[in-house]
């Protein structure tokens, strides 16, 4: 995940400094990596509040963040401010992402010694 974040930071920074990106990246990538971002850093809080690093975060939960920003960026922003367009793209991206995340947090979840 480190690489994730350093990838939507890259990014970003490229975004602010006004240095051209190909369409898909510039428009599409951080859209798939806001979901494993967002949900690992949940992951990582949960696991340390409650001192097991066996924890995962459930279907359900996932589910509801997935919506959540599907509803908040993709319907209501473009609804109340135009610098927000709605995509359906973004949408498929936001799901993929939850879909990545379920599958690979088990993965990198830390075994009892």
């Amino acid at each position: 995940m480190i690489a994730a974040f350093l990838v939507a930071l890259t990014i970003y920074t490229c975004q602010v400094l006004g240095i051209g990106l190909p369409t898909f990246i510039n428009n599409y990538v951080n859209n798939l990596l806001c979901i494993p971002l967002v949900l690992t850093l949940c992951l990582i809080v949960l696991q340390n509040i409650k001192s097991d690093n066996r924890l995962t975060i459930p279907i359900f939960v996932i589910t509801s963040v997935t919506l959540y920003y599907i509803f908040y960026f993709e319907w209501y922003l473009p609804n109340v401010n135009p610098r927000y367009t709605a995509d359906i793209i973004d949408v498929s991206l936001y799901i993929a992402g939850g879909v990545i995340f379920y599958f690979l947090q088990n993965k990198y979840i830390s075994q009892p010694t």
